[in-house]
């Protein structure tokens, strides 16, 4: 599906509404995804609310994960994502809530200074299969409206675009964040953004469970609800939340003919049930 289709879907006036985009595809039918079939039969093409291609989405994960259960494609139990961030370990417990094995961080050297309206603060560079800056504020409000991304500089730190958290504290282990996604604005959670969130919060804490040898533990709030995120001494980084199915349905094909090209292309399969 092209890049306008897919914004135009995610509309929340003239299309949908949503955040992104989540193609259901078997892992050997696509070609970004081929190499992994061996490991996930079934591949997450995810797109951001504007088109655009993403690495990865947490959030997206646990929906996909829940879809296909209920699509009868799996079972509950332990399933195997695709993404283009790797593959993906995703436990369905019979609760409705979803556990991802979301890998580990990467925390490069480099970071850049976050402004909005005169304020400025520093952030933490860590990359979760996609790239996020953290930054520590007194109030959530002084992330302003998120309707635009936030300035960063040196805008050389994150040349493809960056996701960028606020957080502030909560209590012992526990913060919450607002967020403006990369092609997507402001969303009401951001699974690899409380990944990236947790793990910032460990170092600036003097948790890092790879130099304290035990597992941390940060609950997250976002607007959309909470999420828990663990860190293992070893790096792997452990994400449960809820994934409901709130609706089905079918999109009008003459409202669909009235888009750009939509096919999926040549070899693809797309599930659409």
């Amino acid at each position: 599906m092209p890049p306008a289709a897919v914004a135009r879907l995610c509309d929340r006036r003239a299309g949908i509404g949503g955040d992104g985009l989540l193609h259901v595809v078997r892992s050997a039918a696509h070609p970004e995804a081929r190499h992994l079939a061996d490991e996930a039969e079934w591949f997450m093409d995810y797109r951001n609310a504007d088109g655009s291609v993403a690495e990865m989405c947490g959030n997206g994960v646990r929906v996909f994960a829940r879809y296909l259960e209920h699509a009868g494609h799996v079972t509950a139990g332990e399933v195997a994502v695709a993404t283009r961030g790797g593959v993906k370990r995703v436990h369905l417990d019979k609760d409705g809530s979803v556990t991802v094995a979301m890998g580990r961080a990467v925390l490069p050297g480099a970071a850049a200074t976050i402004t909005v309206d005169g304020r400025s603060w520093p952030s933490r560079n860590v990359n979760m299969g996609n790239p996020h800056a953290v930054a520590f504020v007194e109030d959530l409000d002084h992330a302003g409206t998120l309707f635009t991304e936030p300035a960063y500089a040196p805008a050389s730190v994150y040349p493809d675009g960056v996701n960028i958290e606020f957080v502030v504290d909560r209590g012992p282990r526990h913060v919450a964040m607002r967020v403006h996604e990369r092609g997507a604005a402001e969303t009401r959670s951001c699974g690899t953004g409380a990944c990236a969130v947790a793990v910032a919060a460990a170092r600036r804490d003097g948790a890092d469970p790879a130099e304290t040898g035990t597992p941390v533990t940060y609950t997250v709030d976002v607007l959309g609800g909470t999420l828990v995120i663990t860190e293992h001494p070893d790096g792997r980084i452990d994400m449960t939340g809820p994934a409901v199915i709130v609706a089905e349905g079918t999109l009008d094909p003459a409202w669909l003919a009235e888009a750009p090209a939509n096919a999926a292309g040549p070899g693809i399969e797309t599930v659409n049930d």
